[in-house]
């Protein structure tokens, strides 16, 4: 990665928590590229549930943390898929970029996911869905400079938040001991 060029943007979070249209905004706001790791796995492996079905979770995260890795030495605005951040080499690939958490409520979260694919949470609904933000939430919250919720927010705000902050230069973990969070209109 060249030094010269902005630190990249990492968009975390849960499962349908809205990453890869907030990045999509970012990106085209900022005018830089912009990466979707699970299109890019899919793309190059094949569908997502098909490779957790054949070749198991642990070969997929390999497989996601060399994505990441790619991505994130492209530069501009990287969506990861939710459990990524959980696999050690991908939290390395990620050091040093803006990293910006989107959360979001069960209820808010419900219409996004249910009926969908994802191989997770396949036959446990919004529980399985719970079961692995409780688990996963603690990373997360250890990685993120900016956490931003869009439960009742439109992405496209959520987006403009991110572009403002990044362009302030955004806070680094070194900068500050906590992470700047909004959850403007959230209840």
């Amino acid at each position: 990665m060249n030094t010269a060029a902005p630190r990249p943007v990492v968009v975390i979070g849960p499962m349908g928590a809205g990453k890869s249209s907030v990045g999509r905004r970012v990106a085209k706001a900022l005018g830089v590229p912009f990466t979707d790791t699970d299109r890019m796995i899919a793309r190059e492996h094949g569908p997502i549930p098909r490779l957790f079905a054949e070749r198991g979770e642990p070969v997929f995260r390999e497989l996601e943390a060399a994505a990441v890795r790619r991505a994130v030495e492209t530069g501009g605005v990287v969506s990861l898929g939710g459990g990524a951040v959980m696999h050690a080499a991908t939290r390395a690939a990620i050091t040093g970029a803006h990293v910006v958490l989107l959360t979001v409520s069960a209820e808010a979260v419900a219409p996004r996911i249910l009926g969908s694919d994802r191989p997770l949470i396949a036959t446990g609904g919004i529980a399985a869905w719970q079961a692995i933000l409780d688990e996963r939430a603690p990373t997360y919250d250890r990685l993120a400079d900016l956490v931003l919720d869009t439960s009742r927010r439109p992405m496209s705000r959520v987006a403009e938040d991110v572009v403002a902050w990044v362009r302030r230069g955004g806070p680094t973990h070194g900068d500050a001991s906590s992470p700047t969070t909004t959850d403007e209109g959230a209840p």
